[in-house]
Formats: structure tokens, sequence, C-alpha cells
């Protein structure tokens, strides 16, 4: 038994109307021969909402007993005994009285789908779980009666019923829905227009993503490609400190705002892997961006604003969150920042939002990990404090009425020395020791001014200076380099450690890995090559980016996998460290490779077996099918031959016409037959023609009897590009079982509309219908609904129907009739800039 439906009436508060819609299309069901019944209705005293129970069955409530006082609620045996095909309940999130077999109304709802009764409820936007804070900031009233947001989305149909503030205060005033002696309390309180228009957005809002992700769900089933709307998408740009979890929730509000927005967090880090980042902290702030449905990027660029912006660019970025910097006042002398940077850069495409949050100003801290290669600006520093420095403090001494002597002079340029090795280097800190001795030996060491020394101490001190200048130099340059091989260490156990965590979370899709790669190195294309010998050419496995290479040759980096497999990256030249890190990417690329091809073969084997069954069932199928009407076209030719009996006229036509019918038939089996069979092998190729449906579907009833269709097609449609022989067959076949299963007093009614881009035939029958769990099972090959007679065909109608749709870029789905019945609908492609219109016709055909 298949799960009942669930249609919710949501409000944005009492006495909009959404008890009175829900009795009014009960009325309009009970019209239609539906069985509709009032599990629970609660009418508050509304005349107009009572006059509209009238008319329909009320199942009798059960009544409980609690504390002295007894209540009345839905009596779910009563429903369940009864049985009705629709059941009304009134305000889901209500709490049942202790005692109830349920403690909340949606869980007897709940208990009434599972036994496929179809439920209409209402519900009003405060009473969602998820809003309750909102709701309460809003109205100052904290509601206590919830219903999970979940079993609200679960709803197969959510209508808004909507009225604007003023209407429902003139409701209100009017008596409409509270007593008079309440009407004042509740206009001054919760009724205020403020509050109505803040809860009519909240359920506008919510409604409005309710039906987008219904609007996802249909283009995705009916495989539609243009974009309907354009998408947000918004980059956030974290450090790896403490704000970027402040950022993440705010680009997620803002995402929240739009529908389909998507959120990608960024972390650059810089091609030496030397940052500041923690990895606890980016492990907990990815986590949290793929728990709000964002996904997490880890791109590497030494200039970081292009490097960023390139990435927003690169996938499309609408908007960039950044965070106010951390550092202190006296550090913007060396640069206006990262996000003054990409606000200036950014251009009138992208919007830079720059959000506070509580470290601002309070500096970066020390880093993790501090490195020796500089960048041009750190190396410049250093020069001009290795060379400048000295030339600057020799005028200064020299300038100065102050005698030092010499020992505190070296000191003073020794600490030069030490300060051009931390900014620059070894060689700034070399060429300040040399300059700094020869202007110790020339301004300070006596004789004054010559480049002599007469004192043999003084040429052992700047022997000793210069010796000195040069350990210290190199002391701090070895550091800054096993501080640098550290952090190189630790970037790479990041990677590393990320792409271990994608193979254990089995993510197999290798242009994800691909695009990994790209990002990871700020490549242009990658793409991963192989061939089958050394003398084969190579061909494309997969590739990311634009051009990618054909040839390990041609690239700027390529990685061997084995012998015959290669990783080629395209857009820069790395240095010889990063292809270790390559390496594992490279070898990665190969497993998920070969996994794919190993699900690959996995469902070459299936479709194997689905063929294999096919052809049991095909076997099974002709020892019967076939046979009878070879048995009856065999019984009349021997009867005609016979001799011991003659035939009078009417006899002999009538087992001609038993040959005629076996014959008919017989064509029929094995024209389906063979239809499967070339569907089963992917040859039918349809040659597409521009065509009127008038002029093909006419042509699909000549199988069945002339006053059992009703035909319907409007000559103003557009013209479809289809194959006139196949749509002609799969109408055939869809009508043809239409006929089958109609009662004979009923006609088929084949009618047709158009809708923007697409053609619907729709086929309706008055059978007795196919249950929701069976609508995709009919369309299987040798499948026969019920209790269909043997000799009624082998069941491959409607799988030859489908094949020759899709194989012409069309579907077919089934639907209820209503009223009873099933509906075929046969949705096609428009031919571009074709629609037709002949006002010197009919305006449609009729059978």
């Amino acid at each position: 038994m298949g799960r009942g439906k669930l249609r919710i009436y949501l409000g944005a508060a009492p006495g909009v109307g959404k008890t009175y819609s829900m009795l009014s299309e009960a009325h309009r069901r009970v019209e239609r021969g539906t069985d509709c019944v009032i599990a629970f209705v609660e009418h508050h005293g509304r005349p107009r909402t009572e006059v509209m129970l009238h008319g329909l069955e009320q199942v009798p409530r059960r009544e409980i007993e609690y504390r002295g006082t007894v209540f009345t609620e839905m009596d779910v045996d009563a429903v369940l005994a009864r049985r009705p095909a629709v059941a009304l309940v009134d305000e889901l999130p209500h709490t049942n009285v202790p005692g109830s077999r349920n403690a909340k109304r949606w869980q007897d709802v709940e208990e009434l789908l599972a036994a496929g009764i179809d439920v209409v409820s209402t519900v009003n936007i405060q009473h969602l779980e998820s809003l309750g804070d909102v709701v309460e900031s809003i109205t100052g009233v904290r509601q206590r009666e919830t219903v999970p947001d979940e079993v609200v989305r679960r709803a197969d149909q959510i209508e808004l019923v909507d009225m604007s503030p003023q209407a429902l205060r003139r409701r209100m005033a009017h008596g409409n829905i509270y007593k008079a002696d309440k009407v004042d309390a509740a206009l001054s309180n919760y009724f205020r227009p403020g509050n109505l228009t803040a809860l009519r957005e909240l359920a506008l809002l919510w409604v409005a993503d309710r039906v987008d992700e219904y609007l996802q769900q249909y283009r995705g089933e009916h495989n539609i490609r243009s974009t309907w709307q354009a998408r947000e998408r918004i980059v956030v740009g974290l450090t790896g400190g403490p704000e970027g979890r402040t950022l993440i929730r705010r680009a997620s509000r803002m995402a929240a705002k739009g529908s389909g927005s998507e959120i990608l967090a960024v972390y650059i880090a810089r091609s030496d892997g030397l940052t500041a980042a923690s990895p606890k902290e980016l492990a907990v702030q990815r986590t949290l961006v793929e728990d709000l449905g964002g996904t997490f990027h880890h791109v590497i660029g030494d200039d970081i604003p292009s490097a960023l912006l390139e990435f927003a660019r690169g996938v499309n970025a609408t908007q960039i969150v950044l965070g106010s910097s951390r550092r202190k006042t006296w550090q913007y002398v060396f640069g206006p920042g990262v996000g003054a940077t990409v606000a200036r850069e950014s251009g009138p495409d992208l919007d830079v939002h720059i959000v506070t949050h509580e470290a601002v100003a309070k500096g970066r801290g020390l880093p993790i990990a501090r490195g020796a290669r500089l960048g041009a600006v750190r190396i410049l520093w250093g020069w001009l404090v290795g060379v400048g420095g000295p030339a600057l403090l020799a005028l200064l001494l020299t300038n100065v009425d102050a005698d030092l002597g010499l020992a505190n002079d070296m000191l003073l340029f020794l600490s030069l020395t030490v300060a051009a090795a931390i900014l620059g280097g070894l060689f700034p800190a070399l060429a300040s020791a040399a300059f700094g001795s020869l202007l110790l030996n020339y301004y300070f060491a006596p004789p004054l001014h010559r480049m002599t020394i007469s004192d043999p101490k003084n040429i052992v001190a700047i022997v000793i200076f210069f010796g000195v200048a040069v350990a210290v130099a190199s002391v701090v340059d070895l550091a800054a380099r096993r501080t640098h091989q550290a952090a190189r260490l630790r970037a790479e156990s990041e990677i590393l450690s990320f792409l271990a965590g994608s193979v254990l979370r089995g993510e197999t899709s290798l242009d994800a890995l691909l695009e990994r790669v790209r990002e990871t190195f700020a490549m242009e294309s990658v793409a991963l090559l192989e061939r089958e010998s050394d003398v084969e050419p190579w061909t494309r496995a997969g590739s990311v980016g634009p051009d990618p290479v054909g040839r390990p040759e041609d690239a700027d980096v390529d990685m061997p996998v084995g012998d015959h497999m290669a990783l080629a990256l395209s857009g820069r030249v790395l240095p010889a460290e990063d292809r270790r890190v390559l390496g594992a990417f490279a070898a990665q690329a190969a497993v998920v490779l070969d996994r794919q091809r190993l699900v690959d073969e996995a469902e070459d084997a299936r479709k194997l077996a689905e063929g294999n069954r096919i052809r049991t069932a095909l076997l099974a199928a002709v020892s019967h099918d076939l046979r009878t009407p070879l048995a009856s076209i065999k019984a009349a030719v021997t009867s005609l031959r016979s001799d011991d009996v003659e035939w009078s006229q009417e006899d002999e036509a009538e087992l001609l016409e038993a040959i005629e019918d076996g014959a008919d038939r017989l064509d029929h089996l094995v024209g389906n037959l063979l239809d499967m069979s070339r569907l089963q092998t992917g040859t039918v190729t349809p040659l597409l023609r521009v065509t009127d449906l008038d002029e093909v579907i006419p042509m699909a009833l000549v199988g069945v009897p002339d006053d059992s269709v009703v035909l319907d097609i409007p000559e103003t449609l557009p013209m479809v590009a289809v194959d006139r022989g196949l749509l002609e067959r799969a109408a055939a076949n869809i009508v043809e079982n239409a006929v089958k299963y109609s009662p004979d007093s009923e006609k088929v009614c084949v009618s047709a509309s158009a809708l923007g881009d697409r053609v619907e035939v729709r086929v309706a029958d008055r059978g007795r219908g196919v249950p929701d769990e069976a609508k995709d099972r009919i369309f299987e090959p040798f499948q026969r609904y019920g209790d269909a007679p043997r000799g009624a065909g082998v069941g491959l109608g409607l799988a030859v129907a489908r094949g020759f749709v899709e194989a012409m870029g069309g579907t077919i789905d089934a639907e209820d009739t209503p009223g009873g019945g099933l509906t075929m609908v046969l949705t096609l492609r428009a031919a571009d800039g074709h629609a037709p219109y002949r006002p010197d016709l009919p305006a449609q055909v009729t059978t």
C-alpha cells in the first residue's frame, strides 16, 4: 500500500482563511466523487467556517478526561477503520491532551499517511519550529505548539493562504475571527500592522524557498538545462584566523536571501607553504562551510588579492565577503591590506563586503611558521638596511660629538648586520658585514679617513667583527631555512591529509580531483593522459580548464604515473619541492580513473544481466503469447481444409476472419519484439523532421475502434521536431493500451496543448488507474498491470513507446486522471520558429 499525500494550507496568522480554504477543497473533491471526511476541524465559533462543515461527513471525536475536564481529540483508530480517501485534519501543530494516542497531532497525521490516506491540513507560519525565536522577537509571544519544519517540507503540496494586514484587521474588526469582547485586545497586541506584515513576509519567503525546491525538482525530472534565473555565488575569503566562522555565517545569511545561492569558501596559501593559519581552525571552518551547504577550496598563490579575485571570477562569483583586517594601525605602513586591495581591483562585476568581527585591529599574532622565501619587498628592505643603514650610521656618528669607542661602534654596525639578515637573508647580511668593516676602518680606526690601520689590535677587532657578522648572518639564514622546510612539510601534510580524507569519503569524480589539482597549484589547465603502449598516441582520460594539452611534452609540468599515464599541467613551472605533492595527486587520479572504469564495467555487467533477464522473459512470453495466435490460425486453416465437413459461406468468412485476427496479433507482437530489440541494442536512430501533430496522431488511431477515442488536437499548436514513424508507433501503443483498459462505455480522450517550448499530448482513459508505486513499473518490458488476461500482449507496448519518445528527446509520464483512470503525458520539444496558424481551417480536428 502506498503512502498517502499531504496537502497543507499555510497562513501568516489566524483568520486568513486556512480552514475555510481546506473545507472548500473538501467540497470540490466530494463533488468529484472522492471519499472525503472530516477527521478533526475546529471552527472556533466562526459562522462562515461552521457553514462549510455542512454536507461533509465527520468522524466522531474521541473524548478524553484530564484533571476533571473532558476534552475531545481526533480519534485516529476511528479514521483508520473508516479508511476514507481523504481526511481533513485542522491545526497540524496541535498538542494532544495527555492520554492520547500520540503527543502531537502531526504524529497522528503521520499514521494516517502511512496507512495510505491522503490528508489535508493547516499550519500557521509562527508554529514552524525553526522560526520560534524569530516570531517571539516580533510578537513577544512564545509559541508552545510547534511542528518540525521537515514534516511540513515533506508535504506533497503547500498552498499559501495570503491576506494583507489591512484586510485581516478589517476581518477581525467585523467579528469574523474572534468574539467582540476579544477584538480590541487582539488588534492592539498580536494583530498590530507591524506584526502581521513581518509574519506575512516570513510566510512568503518560506513558501518561496519551497517553490524553488519544487522548480529545481521539476527541471531535473524534465531535463531542462536552459537558465531560468540568475544565481548568486558568494566567495568567502578565509585566512585561517578566528574571524573565519563569523564570515561564513554572515555569507550564509546573505545566501539565504536569494534563491539558489552558493557559498564558496576559499583559503589561499603562498606557494612556499608559509602561513600563519591554524590547521585545526581551518578544519573547523571547512566543516562549518559544508554543514551550511557550501564548498571549501584550497588555492595556492603568492599574491593573495590577485589569487582571490582570479578564483572569484573563475567561478562566476557575484559577491566576495572578507573580514576587517586584524593588523594594528602601525602595520599599514607595509601596504593597504588584502581587503582594501580586493575592493579597489574588484571592478563593477563583483561586490565586496567587509565584515567586522571581534579580532579587528588586535594583531595577527605570531605566525606558526616563518620562512626564508621572503619576497621582493622583504629582500629590498634587507639590502636597504644592510647597505644604507651602515652609511647612515657612519654619517650620524661622525657628525655627533660623542666618542663611543671602537668597540661600541662595532656593536652598532653588528646590529644592522643582524637586522639585514632577519629582513633579507644571507646575502644582504654579508654585504652589510663587508661594507660595515670598510666604514669602521675608514672612519673610526686610526689613522682616520685612510684605508690603513696603524694599531694591530684594531685589525684584530675588525676581523673579529667581520667573522661574527658573517657567523650571525649564517645562523639566522640557516634557522630561517629550517623553519621554511618545517612550514613546507606542514603545508604538504595539510594537502595530503585533505587528499586522504577525500579518498575515505568516497569522492570518486575524476573531474573534481583534477579541479582540485588546478586550484591547489594555481594552474590554467590539468589533463590526465594515457596510452596503450609506447608507440600509441596519447589520449585524455580527463581534463579541466581551457585548452588542456594532448601530450606530456607540451605541458609546463608533467608527472608520470606508471609507464603509460601522466598528469600534465599548464600555466606555470612548479618548483621541484612541489612535485612530491603533485605525485600524490597523480597517483590518486590514477586510482580514481581505475575506480570509475570498474564502476562502468559493473554497469555493463548489470546491463548484460538485464539483457539476460529480458531474453528469459522473452522466451517465457513467446512460449505462450506467440503460440496462442498460431494455434488459432492453425485450427482455422485445418477446419477449412477438412473434407468431411461442408462449411457455409458465413462459417468460412468467420474462420478467415479468425485467421486474419491471429495474423494481425502476430504482426503486432513481432513488431513490438523487434522494436524492443532495437531499443536494447541502441540501434534506434530517429530522423527528426518538423511536423504537425494533427498529421501524425490521427494515423495512430487506425488500430482502435472508431467510436472509442475522442481526438482534440488544435490546429494552432507549434510544430514539433520528431520522427513521424516513431511518434506514430509510440502514440498507437499508448492509445491501444488506454482503449484496452477503459470501460466500453467510456471513450479515451487524446488532447494536445502547448506549454512554453514544449508540446504535451495527453491520452486519458477512465479505467481503474494505476497506484503511484506502479506508475514507473508499467514502462518496464514484459510488464502487464494487474490481472491482464494472457494473450493480451507480452507487455512491451509502453516500454517501446517510452523508448521511441526518449530517443526523440521527449518524455512519457503517467498521471492520475481526475475522477479516476490513467493519463499518459507525452512531452515533445517544439520546433524553433514554427507555430503555424491557418484561419481558413477548423480550429481543431475532432473524431
